[in-house]
C-alpha cells in the first residue's frame, strides 16, 4: 500500500487503516470555534492594542516596518513576540506535567485560554484602554491576549497536530484554492479534494466571521469587546472529549 495524505493535512503520511474513518465531530467543531476566536481576537487586538494577538507574523512585519522607517515601536509591540514565546514555553511545561501524570491536556489548555481572555476583559475594562501606547495597562492586555493565542496554537499542535492553522489563513486559502481547481478539473492533482475544500473553507469562513464580529464588538462595546471571544472560548472547553 502506498503512502497517501491524511484527512487533515496536505503532507504525505504513512498509510493507515484508520485514514478512511470519518473524523470525530469534535475534530471539525473545535477548529471552527478556534478560528472564530482567532479572528475576533486578532481584530480587537489590532483596533484596541495595535498588535496582532493571533498573528505573530504581522507583529514582526509591523515592528520591522517601524524600525526601517526610523520610527519608535511602542512598548506593547516590543513585548508581543517575546511574550508569545514565553507563553508557549509555559504551556509546554503545563502539558508535559499533565501528560507525565497521565492527565489529558485538551480541556485544561482550553480552560487556560478562556481564563486568559477573561483576564483581558477585566484588565481592559479596568484601564479603559489608556491613551498612552507605553502604558503598563496596555502591556498587560497585550501579554494576556498573546498568551491566550499561544494556548490556542499549542492545543492544536499537541492535540490535533495535523489540523490546519486556525489563525494564519494563508495556508488555508492556498489549500482551498488548490482544492477548488481540483474539484472543477477533470485531471485533479490532489486526492480527496472535495473534503479538503470543505475543511479549509470552513476555517476561512469562521475566521472572517470572527473578524467581522470582532470589529463590530470593538466599535460598539469598546473594552468590553473582549468578552465575546472569552465567552466563545469558554464553550470550546466542552467541544473536546475529556480524555484528550
Amino acid at each position: 500500500m502506498t503512502a497517501s495524505t491524511g484527512p487533515n493535512s496536505l503532507a504525505p503520511q504513512a498509510a493507515s487503516p484508520a485514514r478512511d474513518r470519518p473524523a470525530p465531530v469534535w475534530h471539525v467543531r473545535l477548529p471552527v470555534l478556534l478560528s472564530l476566536i482567532a479572528g475576533m481576537v486578532d481584530v480587537i487586538g489590532f483596533l484596541n492594542l495595535k498588535v496582532f494577538a493571533a498573528h505573530v507574523t504581522g507583529n514582526l512585519v509591523m515592528i520591522g516596518a517601524l524600525l526601517a522607517g526610523g520610527y519608535r515601536t511602542n512598548l506593547d509591540q516590543d513585548v508581543a513576540v517575546p511574550s508569545f514565546v514565553i507563553a508557549v514555553a509555559l504551556v509546554w511545561v503545563i502539558a508535559r506535567t499533565l501528560r507525565k501524570h497521565g492527565r489529558p491536556v485538551g480541556r485544561p489548555l482550553l480552560f487556560l485560554q478562556s481564563l486568559l481572555l477573561a483576564g483581558v476583559v477585566m484588565a481592559s475594562v479596568f484601564d479603559g484602554h489608556s491613551s498612552s501606547p507605553d502604558s503598563l495597562e496596555l502591556v498587560i492586555d497585550t501579554i494576556l491576549a498573546l498568551s491566550a493565542m499561544a494556548c490556542q496554537y499549542s492545543v492544536l499542535r499537541l492535540v490535533m497536530p495535523v489540523v490546519p492553522s486556525t489563525a494564519v489563513m494563508t495556508g488555508n486559502l492556498t489549500s482551498a484554492t488548490l482544492a477548488l481547481f481540483d474539484v472543477i478539473s477533470s485531471h485533479p492533482v490532489l486526492k480527496d479534494s472535495p473534503r479538503r475544500l470543505g475543511k479549509h473553507m470552513l476555517l476561512l469562513l469562521a475566521f472572517i466571521t470572527g473578524c467581522i464580529a470582532g470589529a463590530a464588538a470593538a466599535r460598539f462595546l469598546g473594552p468590553w469587546a473582549w468578552a465575546i471571544p472569552a465567552i466563545v472560548s469558554a464553550g470550546t472547553i466542552l467541544a473536546v472529549p475529556g480524555d484528550v
